[in-house]
């Protein structure tokens, strides 16, 4: 697909780098010549140096051939008329980031009228993100399925859990509820589990299940499942705004510390019941008197990496049973991973992945497309919802008779509103959603499943 991106800032950096490992044609546009020299040196993309709002521009990049526009400006007014000028100039489909939260309320009531397909709040999406996290502490990650009914729940074992040491068969015994083993991450690898695969304490294991039994498999399997009552968020960003709203709606105490003393203002005036402290964040006394060792979970979403990695640690010392996640943006450092971090999150990340995912349901223009897409085990594998809509070769066939490819598992079917953990001789059936996890990228459809 030939798709323009307007806007190369981190989210259009990172969203570029994304669709080109997709195959797809890429121009991004910038005012910014350095921007585009930099991007262009380490990607395949075409660089155009202009401004992405206007008509002439764009008809230089092409947007008369292209199949998608996106548009990820810091403005969101910008990002609301490029896609509003694109549309007039013949590109069929359009993306905005859209941050504020009053227009995040408004966009939607006029979405038809600005000739929008899509409007994209990457902070809003992070704050949901968080939320679950903070909402179920003992896991390192959670992802959302079939509208919110399946989760799988990345969780870290312990020495003590009882499914440590034991192949993912014998595991299957203790799961009475309906839940599998997907993916092991151990060294930096990741795994498609089958039924030999022995766990070893320090496995990360991903785990498909229904989103209500979820406090079950944390007791099952011996790790934190008390609910947070008292958070502490470090930076007054929008992520913070959304998710301090969506934590106070649901009756959890939020207190936030930022250093900018209007920012703190405009947070007290929006947010009802969040305690907003004018501080510095990396100031270790104030996080004392503030009750960093108190807290149920800490969420450093400051201005640089680096902060946010130095408080996270220092929170897991003074802390080290509060529930701990940290924003980073720039993900290209592999020491991360090696560093004593509960929970990390990448804001630009996850907006590529729901850009993708709709780029790639774009691509199908008949039967089965993907519903949702989650990139896992530190983007080595993916797990996506597939909607059966048409009859094809893995219809009514039992799964231990289609002949999937390696590296691959069907981990849930939902059909009717009732969850199927599969076994061999459960079929697909149309209608179903399937949910897939594979270290197969690019799968469109799901006869891709199939060798």
């Amino acid at each position: 697909m030939n798709i323009i991106i307007v806007g190369c800032g981190r989210v259009g950096r990172t969203i570029a780098k994304q669709l080109d490992k997709e195959g797809h044609s890429i121009t991004v546009i910038d005012s910014d010549p350095e921007a585009l020299s930099s991007i262009a040196g380490t990607q395949n993309v075409m660089g155009i140096h202009g401004n992405g709002a206007t008509f002439a521009t764009l008809i230089d990049a092409g947007v008369k051939d292209s199949d998608l526009m996106i548009a990820v400006t810091a403005s969101d007014e910008l990002n609301l008329y490029a896609c509003l000028v694109a549309t007039n100039a013949g590109a069929p489909k359009t993306i905005a980031r859209v941050r504020n939260p009053q227009y995040t309320v408004d966009v939607p009531k006029i979405k038809d009228e600005l000739k929008l397909t899509l409007a994209i709040n990457p902070e809003q999406i992070c704050a949901q993100e968080l939320s679950r996290l903070i909402k179920f502490p003992g896991a390192v990650e959670i992802d959302s399925f079939a509208k919110g009914a399946v989760d799988l729940i990345k969780v870290k074992l312990r020495p003590s859990s009882p499914l440590a040491n034991k192949k993912v068969v014998e595991c299957a015994s203790l799961f009475k509820d309906g839940l599998r083993i997907c993916t092991v991450e151990r060294d930096k690898n990741c795994f498609i589990a089958n039924g030999d695969f022995e766990l070893l304490p320090g496995d990360v294991i991903s785990i498909v299940s229904e989103s209500n039994a979820a406090a079950k498999l944390f007791k099952l399997i011996g790790v934190i499942s008390g609910k947070s009552r008292h958070v502490l968020i470090l930076g007054g960003s929008k992520i913070a705004f959304y998710l301090a709203k969506s934590l106070s709606e649901s009756g959890i105490k939020v207190k936030i510390i930022e250093n900018n003393l209007q920012r703190c203002e405009q947070l007290s005036e929006h947010l009802d019941n969040v305690v907003v402290i004018h501080g510095n964040g990396m100031n270790q006394e104030l996080l004392v008197s503030e009750g960093i060792e108190y807290a149920d979970a800490i969420v450093t979403l400051m201005d640089t990496d680096e902060e946010n990695i130095i408080v996270s640690i220092f929170a897991k010392d003074v802390n080290p049973d509060a529930k701990i996640i940290t924003e980073i943006n720039d993900i290209s450092f592999s020491i991360i991973d090696s560093l004593p971090l509960d929970s990390v999150i990448h804001p630009k990340h996850l907006t590529g992945q729901y850009i993708i995912q709709y780029v790639r349901a774009m691509q199908n223009s008949v039967g089965s497309n993907i519903e949702t897409l989650h990139s896992i085990c530190n983007d080595q594998a993916e797990a996506l919802e597939f909607k059966a809509r048409e009859d094809n070769l893995a219809i009514g066939v039992p799964l231990a008779m289609l002949g999937l490819k390696p590296d691959l598992q069907i981990a849930c079917i939902t059909r009717n509103g009732k969850i199927i953990i599969p076994s061999g001789k459960d079929t697909i059936e149309i209608g179903d959603t399937v949910i897939v996890v594979t270290k197969h990228k690019g799968l469109f459809d799901l006869k891709d499943i199939l060798k």
